[in-house]
């Protein structure tokens, strides 16, 4: 398992060398799209519409839009003096909790984390105590120059740490459009919906899902490899761009000698000048 962060927990006095791991990965089958002509995977140029012209690395900036087409720039010195001033390393707890208290809607991502060098004993007794103590821990981190919030806990034998979104991330629930309010539920219809609602009840098992349309495709993908449906892009011959301009040169002359002897050719034979004949005087 990939280490993607190394750092430390600390709270109060008590400072724990860690490394994170992401706990979840992304399954979906990644469709790429190709030239229907010859199969070759499509690339995208970085351009600018304004001057209809292909941008270079060099000569790209960053910058936020304030407000409809007005933008600030930022330049590499003023990010870079950010992101050192927010480098910090330490995934500090602030409170602890009850998990019951955090609404799902607040989580994001997932991250399991390891024992740092010699850090075994104290991460052993972190996991302890928030196991008996059933809390978990509310805590700050940067990842990537972004400050996150997020929550310490265990999870099978190993502590867990998720980001959760700041409050102000999360969109108040009434901007929802035709939302019902001051509506009747007839007595009868919600004993039945609960009633549906016992009978379905049991113990999560998450192993009983599956995603059935990425398996399905992964079938289908698997059938045309051994149906033999797999495509090569068609090579082109390219021609070097020196030896190309070479070439179109070569044919300008070419063409202009052609030109000029054709145009000799049909040129009217030179007239003769006629020479007056001086008789001397006897």
């Amino acid at each position: 398992m990939h280490t993607m962060w190394k750092g430390s927990i600390s709270f109060g006095l008590v400072n724990i060398p860690i490394k994170l791991f992401a706990a979840t990965e992304d399954k979906d089958v990644k469709l790429r799209q190709l030239h229907k002509k010859c199969h070759t995977p499509i690339q995208y140029e970085k351009r600018c519409p304004n001057c209809d012209e292909e941008v270079s690395s060099d000569d790209i900036v960053k910058g936020v839009e304030y407000v409809k087409g007005k933008f600030v720039v930022l330049t590499d010195e003023e990010l870079k003096e950010l992101k050192e001033e927010h480098a910090e390393k330490t995934v500090e707890i602030i409170d602890f909790v009850s998990l019951e208290e955090i609404d799902p809607i607040y989580f994001h991502r997932s991250y399991y984390i390891g024992p740092g060098e010699n850090g075994q004993k104290a991460y052993t007794l972190l996991r302890e105590a928030l196991s008996k103590s059933g809390k978990i821990g509310i805590a700050e981190i940067t990842i990537r120059s972004k400050q996150q919030l997020a929550i310490v806990r265990v999870y099978n034998n190993c502590i867990v740490m998720e980001t959760i979104h700041y409050p102000d991330e999360v969109r108040n629930v009434q901007d929802v459009p035709g939302l019902p309010e001051n509506i009747e539920v007839n007595e009868k219809e919600l004993d039945s919906a609960m009633m549906l609602i016992d009978q379905l009840t049991t113990t999560f098992n998450p192993e009983k899902f599956q995603d059935d349309y990425r398996i399905a495709l992964q079938e289908k993908i698997e059938e045309k490899i051994n149906q033999n449906e797999g495509r090569t892009p068609e090579e082109r011959p390219r021609q070097n761009v020196v030896d190309l301009m070479s070439a179109l040169q070569a044919s300008i002359e070419r063409t202009k000698e052609k030109t000029k002897e054709a145009q000799g050719e049909k040129a009217p034979p030179a007239e003769k000048k006629k020479t007056k004949t001086v008789r001397k005087k006897a």
